[in-house]
């Protein structure tokens, strides 16, 4: 067996057979006690082809949305102080999961699955909340409305999101995106600071800015792309770290070190970047000014986020840190090996040390999700590098893996 077969039997032993996601046993030493058999490795498993790949992708990604959906009216595993908010499907906790589960339904066709959307999205009467127009965090789910509205047809879907939208460039936010820990956080349209009025943290970037996209293709209307295309790009210039490759969580994070006296670039926080940006990129119209100014952040962002992969496969939840938090963390390294797998994909990133990330990224996820469906090692909700338990599991981290599975449905490497 040459270098790239070994790693593959080592692949098929954990993902294509699908075995159980972490038991006691770190996944570094799982790998490492395959590799030390490899008479076992071969008796084991047949040389793992892209059918192999594509076929866990298959079956992890169905057993994970099946799984989460099952859970809906019964989210006891999620603490009391996040439950609420995830139970509401116009949050962002949810909003995140059909994310992935509209783009895992693209790339299957899944029928049932798509009922269940337009279920909800009629159940909701395709709204945001309403209390916090500007909030980057409440348009997240406009991305599934407007996703309704361009699959189905259905023109109603979107009626509500423009409402929102037209008022908000009838009204545009006159702030700067500085995030001060001393602004009030009572305000009617913000939590952490004035600066939510506009698109000042990392994580608004996958939230906003692809459905403002997406309501220029479903209207035809210029406005609301320019809009969204502008507000992103003062937001990744001002918190991307052209030293780094990597973005910053917000402005209070620019001088922040970890305990270890590291700078501290959150792993989740530049997933959701990273994750976004090529959703970004496939709703962009033919010869769009700022398309290549897009592929080239994705590509520093990659070489970034390459980098500083673990052993083990997975992205520390502290990226420059991997010692302030020692486990697993899956919505990170979802979201990264998502991004990943769709530059592979898509011929943007061709050499063979890409591929391997991403095959290793693809790994390390699937040891995380046990036979039944569920996503073990999720951070909770928060904004910089937290403690993470096997047992940790939220919606957001379901769609991560379902991005992540939708590539590598497609994978052809």
């Amino acid at each position: 067996m040459n270098h790239k077969q070994l790693k593959l039997s080592a692949i098929a032993l954990s993902v294509v057979l699908g075995l159980s996601a972490c038991s006691g046993e770190p996944p570094k030493q799982k790998v490492q006690n395959a590799a030390a058999e490899p008479v076992k490795q071969m008796e084991a498993a047949k040389e793992v082809t892209k059918q192999d790949i594509q076929s866990a992708a298959q079956r992890i990604g169905k057993s994970a949305a099946n799984w989460q959906i099952a859970q809906f009216g019964n989210l006891d595993y999620i603490p009391d102080s996040h439950r609420a908010k995830s139970e509401n499907a116009k949050f962002w906790i949810q909003a995140a999961f059909y994310i992935g589960l509209t783009r895992w339904i693209d790339a299957t066709d899944d029928e049932k699955l798509e009922n269940f959307v337009k279920e909800v999205a009629e159940r909701e009467n395709y709204e945001l909340i309403l209390e916090r127009p500007y909030h980057a965090d409440d348009h997240a789910i406009a991305q599934t409305y407007l996703w309704l509205a361009e699959r189905e047809g259905i023109q109603e879907a979107y009626g509500p999101t423009k409402e929102v939208f037209d008022m908000i460039l009838n009204k545009p936010p006159q702030v700067g995106l500085e995030m001060s820990d001393s602004e009030s956080s009572t305000g009617k349209y913000h939590l952490e600071g004035n600066c939510q009025l506009r698109w000042c943290w990392a994580d608004a970037l996958f939230m906003a800015p692809r459905a403002w996209a997406q309501m220029t293709k479903v209207t035809g209307d210029p406005k609301y792309l320019e809009y969204g295309d502008k507000e992103f790009w003062a937001s990744a210039d001002y918190l991307f770290s052209e030293d780094y490759g990597l973005f910053y969580r917000d402005s209070r994070y620019f001088d922040a070190k970890s305990d270890n006296g590291e700078p501290v670039f959150w792993g989740r926080g530049n997933g959701w970047v990273f994750a976004a940006i090529p959703m970004i990129i496939e709703q962009l119209p033919e010869g769009h000014p700022s398309k290549e100014r897009y592929i080239e952040l994705y590509k520093k962002n990659a070489e970034g986020l390459m980098a500083l992969q673990k052993e083990d496969g997975y992205w520390p939840a502290s990226l420059m840190d991997p010692d302030k938090v020692r486990t697993p963390e899956v919505s990170g390294t979802g979201f990264i090996t998502f991004g990943l797998a769709w530059g592979v994909n898509n011929g943007i990133l061709t050499d063979q040390r890409s591929k391997d990330i991403v095959e290793k990224g693809w790994e390390a996820i699937a040891k995380a999700v046990t036979d039944d469906g569920r996503v073990h090692w999720v951070q909770h909700v928060g904004k910089s590098p937290d403690p993470v338990k096997e047992s940790d599991s939220q919606l957001y981290g379901t769609g991560a893996v379902l991005l992540a599975a939708s590539e590598m449905l497609k994978w052809d490497k």
